[in-house]
């Protein structure tokens, strides 16, 4: 696949959620016979993770983006986004002086699409983008992550990151806020809302409620 073609990808995936179908007619649309044939036995990450866990690629608005890193603004550190698509925010963390900024995503084309961006927007090398399960990667050393997640992925992934989230860190989600936690700060309205979440008030939250509990 040659960049005009990688380009031509770019611009159907753009605003547009896509299933196992929707990736095979975009193939078919395009003339991609290999990404068919991938596409026709469905995503190859998703096929080894639990159906609840699985979430589809929708990429995030401009002002999705721009909101997150509004919430992120005057922070440093090492940032991960959690299931990373085309690396839109990673890219843009990256440009925000978020360093490094990495993103994790299964789906090997959009990795490929990923690498692509990256190139177009001059930071070619100086981002990363892995193909890992966001379930078995080590945390600990993140004190940016961004989420666009399905709600049901919510619940799971607070108690990942409960467990592995330094105490500095701060996580924003989009779309959809993590239900059992009280943001910091939110910004923008209906989809284009971003919720902040500081790892250390969610912990001291979450002990105080467990000590209130009734035993």
């Amino acid at each position: 696949m040659d960049a005009e073609e990688l380009d031509e990808l770019a611009r159907r995936l753009q605003g547009r959620a896509l299933s196992g179908g929707g990736l095979l007619q975009l193939a078919a649309a395009t003339g991609l016979a290999a990404y068919a044939v991938w596409a026709a036995v469905l995503m190859p990450g998703f096929r080894r993770v639990p159906l609840r866990l699985q979430v589809p690629y929708v990429p995030s608005s401009a002002q999705q983006v721009a909101n997150v890193m509004a919430l992120l603004e005057g922070r440093s550190g090492k940032t991960a986004d959690l299931g990373s698509g085309d690396g839109r925010l990673v890219i843009a963390a990256y440009k925000q002086g978020l360093r490094p900024a990495v993103g994790y995503e299964l789906n090997p084309w959009l990795l490929r699409l990923s690498s692509y961006r990256a190139w177009k927007a001059g930071c070619n090398g100086q981002v990363s983008f892995l193909k890992q399960d966001l379930w078995k990667v080590n945390l600990s050393d993140c004190y940016n992550v961004t989420v666009f997640l399905a709600p049901s992925v919510k619940p799971p992934l607070a108690a990942k990151l409960l467990a592995e989230l330094p105490d500095e860190a701060r996580v924003v989600a989009g779309r959809f806020p993590f239900p059992s936690w009280t943001p910091t700060s939110t910004i923008g309205k209906g989809l284009d809302q971003v919720w902040a979440y500081d790892m250390k008030k969610v912990r001291q939250a979450a002990q105080s409620s467990m000590e209130g509990s009734p035993v």
